[in-house]
This record gives C-alpha cells, sequence and structure tokens, in this order.
C-alpha cells in the first residue's frame, strides 16, 4: 500500500506542475493582449496580484477553520518570498515581454532548471555529477543561441529574462527547504499578498494606466485567475510532493504552449538559432532532472 501510495502521490504531483506549467505558459499571451490594451507593466502587475489576493483573502477568512497559521518564521520567509521573489521575479518577467517575443521570454525563463541545480549544490548540499556539468554547459550554450543572434535594440528584454530566471530559481530553493510542511493555498496566499502590496505602494508613486477595452481587463482578470492563482497554488502542490528538480522538468511544458499560443494568437515567430537554443535549454532541463537525485 505504501508504494501505491508514493507512486499516487508523484503522479498527483506530476499533475499539478503539469497544470500550473500551462498556466503560467498562457501568461505572456494575456499581458500582451492587455498591453494592446493600453496598460503598462506595473499597472498590470498591480491589478494581477491585488486581484488574485482578494480572491484567495476571501476564500481563506470565509474557510479559516480549516487552515492552520503558519509559525512567525516561516510567515516571514512567505513575504520575503512575496516582496523580494515574487515581486522581483514577475516585474523582470512582464518588463521582458515589453522588448522582446513571448515565446524568446518563455525560453530565457528556462534557464531555472540550470540555475536551481546550481542553488542546490550551494545550499542543499547535493552533489553535482559530470552529465550535469554537461547540462550546464548546455543550458549557457542555447542560451547564447537564443540571445546572440537577436539582440538588436532590445538588450534590455533580455536582461530582464535571465534576471527572472535567476530569481524563479532562488525561489525555488527557498519554498524547497523552508515550505514543505505548510499548506500550500495559504502560502500561496501570503505570498501573493505580500507582492500585492509592493505593487500597491509602487502604483501610489506611479499614475496608473488601466486598460481602455472590456478585451484588456479580461485578459488582466486571466492573468490574476488562471496564470496567478491556479498557477502558483498548483506549482507549490507539486513542488512538495516531487522536488525541485523535477518539477522544474516537468515546467518545461511551459515554453512549449507558450510558443504554440504566441504562434496562434499573436503572430510570434521565432528563427531557426531561437528554435535550436530553445531545444539546448529544455533539453538540458530534462538531462539535469533525470541525473539530480
Amino acid at each position: 500500500m505504501a508504494i501505491l501510495k508514493s507512486k499516487g502521490d508523484r503522479a498527483l504531483g506530476i499533475f499539478y506542475i503539469i497544470v500550473s506549467a500551462a498556466s503560467f505558459g498562457a501568461m505572456p499571451i494575456f499581458a500582451n493582449i492587455a498591453y494592446a490594451s493600453g496598460t503598462n507593466v506595473v499597472t498590470l502587475l498591480f491589478l494581477r496580484f491585488t486581484t488574485a489576493s482578494f480572491i484567495m483573502l476571501s476564500w481563506v477568512i470565509w474557510n479559516r477553520s480549516k487552515f492552520s497559521f503558519p509559525d512567525s518564521k516561516v510567515f516571514i520567509i512567505l513575504i520575503l518570498m512575496g516582496v523580494l521573489g515574487y515581486g522581483g521575479q514577475s516585474f523582470c518577467y512582464f518588463t521582458a515581454l515589453t522588448f522582446i517575443p513571448s515565446g524568446t521570454v518563455s525560453i530565457l525563463l528556462y534557464l531555472y532548471p540550470a540555475l536551481v541545480t546550481i542553488l542546490s549544490v550551494l545550499f542543499l548540499n547535493q552533489k553535482i555529477t559530470r552529465y550535469e556539468i554537461f547540462a550546464l554547459i548546455l543550458a549557457l550554450s542555447g542560451t547564447v543561441c537564443v540571445v546572440g543572434f537577436k539582440l538588436g535594440g532590445a538588450g534590455q528584454g533580455y536582461f530582464f529574462g535571465v534576471m527572472s530566471a535567476f530569481i524563479y530559481a532562488a525561489y525555488i530553493i527557498v519554498g524547497t527547504k523552508g515550505l514543505h510542511k505548510t499548506n500550500a493555498f495559504l502560502s500561496s496566499t501570503i505570498i501573493i499578498s505580500s507582492t500585492a502590496i509592493v505593487y500597491s505602494i509602487i502604483i501610489l508613486f506611479q499614475k496608473p494606466v488601466f486598460p481602455n477595452d472590456f478585451i484588456g481587463w479580461g485578459a488582466g482578470l486571466m492573468v490574476a485567475i488562471i496564470s496567478t492563482i491556479i498557477a502558483i497554488v498548483t506549482f507549490f502542490a507539486g513542488l512538495k510532493k516531487i522536488g525541485p528538480v523535477h518539477a522544474s522538468m516537468f515546467s518545461t511544458i511551459e515554453p512549449v504552449i507558450t510558443v504554440l499560443l504566441a504562434w496562434g494568437f499573436l503572430g510570434d515567430l521565432l528563427g531557426i538559432w531561437q528554435i535550436i537554443g530553445g531545444i539546448m535549454v529544455l533539453a538540458a532541463g530534462v538531462l539535469l532532472a533525470k541525473e539530480q537525485k
């Protein structure tokens, strides 16, 4: 029975990560629709996190008897993950979308499986094999293919895309190390609410630019519900069951979904070097996940 339960937990964890990846994969599409409706990065992030936090806090309050509040140490970690981690990562990610195609941004973000492995060695005392070293070289080479042949006038877009990956990798390591005993929904609520406070403060000093039509408002709502609430909660739930490296491996379907949606709805195209580089980055993530114990 224990083996069956273990297999069931693993299957459920994989399912959660795939749902999370699909939800995150749709985010660049929703974001570009919102941008086309006149909004900007800070306003969209303000709408994203305040809407999501309102929905999630309402649910927690309504069902407060079902949740056990974390201790002070974990609570502080969750707040920092929201303020520094998700706040910084989302700002870099959404800013990159304003400079370079959504497919390229998604591929750059997927440097994070390699970065997760490096941080696991440094902070979780995990060993690295020669296969993992090869995978790191493969990932970095793939990034050169993606970045080096299509810089144009948007070098800052690539910078923000890579920074998004660095911050996200650190975010995953912190989540793995300190949050394994907390409820995924409650943890996500605290993180998202902390991020919402950050962007609420920022919006006080920067005039908001809201969408100018219902399509833009709808896209913003989809970013909050699908690409924030569903995406973050399911990722934490899957992360607790299968660990950071395997979660990274199954999350590699996200850029595939993004590229397909961008091709279908936005007309984005990737050149041959971007495609080759993307394949190399994703292959490195899969190799790392298979080799990591």
